[in-house]
Parts: C-alpha cells; structure tokens; sequence
C-alpha cells in the first residue's frame, strides 16, 4: 500500500482523515499514484492536476523521501521506501508572498 499524505484543504475536499492509502498495480510511478488517487476519490480531479493537461497545479509540489519530485516526469518511479509503504509520498500546497 501506498500512504498519501494530502494538504488540509484537499484533506477537506476529499473528506478523510490524516493519509490516504492506495493499492497500485504494476510499477509506482508520480502518475500511478496521482491516477489512483483520482480514481478514489473524484472530487480531487482537476485539483492536483489540470483535468485535460494532467499538469500539476502551480501551487502544489510533490515529495517523497525528503525529495523534491514537483519537476519530474509523470513517469517517475518513486523511491523503494514509499512503494513499500515505509514512508508516504507528500503533496504539498505550496505558498506565495512574503
């Protein structure tokens, strides 16, 4: 499984608690998460990502494993410790000003 930890408003809006887990099959990727997770819980489509680009949203950054993965390719392959549920993956709403 793996465990997804979601900002509070996206927490809000899909209306759980603390993280999400997910089942994925095949290989765990940035998209393969972000699929699964948007197959779960609909109302987070459009969200994360832009509905028709499937471009992450310019305020929201991705982490795993103390990594900023926000600029990678969707077919990123997450680090071992998250697919095996050790750590989570973050998605992170990111701030603006000063």
């Amino acid at each position: 499984m793996i465990r997804v930890t979601l900002p509070f408003h996206l927490r809000t809006l899909a209306r759980v608690d603390d993280e999400v887990q997910l089942a994925i099959d095949g290989r765990v990727t940035l998209a393969s998460v972000l699929d699964a997770l948007e197959t779960r819980y609909p109302v987070l489509r459009g969200a994360i990502r832009n509905r028709l680009t499937l471009q992450r949203r310019p305020f929201v950054r991705f982490y795993a494993c103390k990594e900023d993965l926000s600029h990678e390719p969707p077919d990123t392959v997450l680090p071992t410790a998250v697919v095996d549920g050790v750590e989570p993956f973050l998605i992170i709403g990111a701030m603006a000003g000063g």
